[in-house]
């Protein structure tokens, strides 16, 4: 049998191929969250959530069982040990008051600075699991509709000027799966890795509406500055990009020991509805390489492939795969420079990036653009792009590439 290759020819490892779930019997005692006066009531229950996320910390390890029913809370943090089970019918309900994610310093956008925290929020844990059936839901409406009324005042509103959570962040983490569940109406990006190893996005349906009310910026997977992740048989529908590649911005980002390089990601066999990009390499990204996305269909997007090329960072996009993928967007690749909030703190010159060894084979589409390419050798050089056995029927050619 011939192996499984990434895009430079390195062997994808079997890691990849281990798409089991872990039984919640096997993930230790079960702390089922009702037995501690955690209650389908309507009442927050953030407090008691972190005491019974520590006390199980405490007492050696387990997992956080939440049945069928809604309970609330505002930020929580699990602990090396501790997994979180949601079983059909069960919703962990995030807080839509400000309040109830108290600001600290994290990662957002490419900086580590201060900002509100995820609802549910992973560091430096090694074995997590977070699984079931049932909803983690961000309860995003509140802070939609005041983005977009801050944006209706000031048409420069960044992300951080109007903050607000996301939903699930995991950060430092090793052998993480994330299995079965929905999650749903993030207020800003519903899952984001940053610098993590070995992870396992699984069977999972993440979603958030582009009407009535659009859903700003919430990306369904970031992945930032991480290694070893693989997204299998999700289903992602959002208001923004689906699966990003993140990893730092400005001039100096390279060098910047917060930031990295997203290295071995794998995303395949997954249906995406609605989004801005079915694969997006940036904004903020600096290097890129074995990225291999496969056995796709879109229902609807912008963008199969986007590769921005931001005007204030040094980027290296290279070994990117797009295989195996029918439906139909707007635009088969996008690669053009990215502007938006660019800052080159001094520098005179614009940093020189390149995109080079990016494949896409075997596709089916309809779009309005096939190649939605500026040419910028100031900016960026491309390369070594190949496109083979395509089936795309488009309105305008555009610009290859070559």
């Amino acid at each position: 049998m011939q192996e499984d290759r990434f895009p430079d020819g390195t062997v994808i490892p079997g890691w990849f191929f281990d798409t089991s779930v872990p039984e919640l019997s096997a993930l230790g005692r079960q702390y089922l969250v009702t037995d501690y006066g955690i209650l389908d009531d309507g009442n927050l229950h953030t407090k008691e959530l972190q005491a019974l996320i520590d006390r199980i910390s405490l007492e050696g390890g387990g997992v956080l069982v939440l049945p069928a029913g809604t309970y609330k809370t505002g930020a929580i943090y699990l602990r090396q040990g501790v997994h979180l089970h949601i079983q059909r019918g069960g919703m962990l309900k995030g807080s839509d008051n400000p309040e109830d994610y108290p600001v600290c310093v994290t990662r957002i956008e490419g900086e580590t600075c201060r900002y509100f925290p995820a609802l549910v929020n992973a560091s430096g844990i090694d074995g997590l699991v977070i699984s079931g059936e049932g909803t983690i839901d961000g309860s995003g409406m509140r802070a939609w509709k005041a983005f977009w009324q801050r944006r209706d005042w000031n048409p420069d509103c960044t992300n951080k000027d109007e903050q607000r959570a996301r939903l699930l962040f995991c950060e430092n983490c090793t052998n993480v799966t994330i299995a079965g569940l929905n999650l749903q109406n993030a207020q800003f990006w519903t899952t984001h890795l940053y610098k993590c190893t070995r992870v396992r996005v699984l069977n999972c349906r993440i979603t958030s509406p582009a009407e009535p009310v659009k859903a700003p910026s919430t990306d369904a997977i970031d992945i930032d500055a991480c290694s070893d992740v693989l997204v299998k048989k999700c289903y992602m529908s959002v208001n923004d990009d689906a699966v990003v590649l993140k990893g730092g911005k400005g001039p100096r980002a390279d060098s910047a020991e917060e930031n990295g390089a997203n290295e071995r990601i794998l995303v395949e066999d997954c249906v995406y509805g609605f989004c801005h990009g079915c694969l997006t390499v940036g904004s903020e990204s600096i290097k890129n390489r074995n990225i291999l996305m496969r056995r796709i269909q879109v229902h609807s997007g912008f963008n199969l492939l986007w590769l921005k090329m931001r005007t204030d960072t040094p980027q290296h996009y290279a070994y990117i795969t797009v295989e195996d993928v029918q439906g139909a967007v707007n635009n088969f690749l996008t690669l053009r420079p990215w502007t938006q909030f660019a800052d080159l703190q001094g520098m005179s010159s614009i940093p020189l990036s390149r995109a080079d060894h990016i494949t896409m084979r075997r596709c089916k589409i309809t779009c309005d653009t096939q190649y939605n390419v500026e040419r910028c050798p100031q900016q960026y050089t491309m390369s070594d792009f190949l496109f083979e056995d395509l089936q795309v029927t488009a309105k305008e050619t555009g610009t290859r590439p070559d």
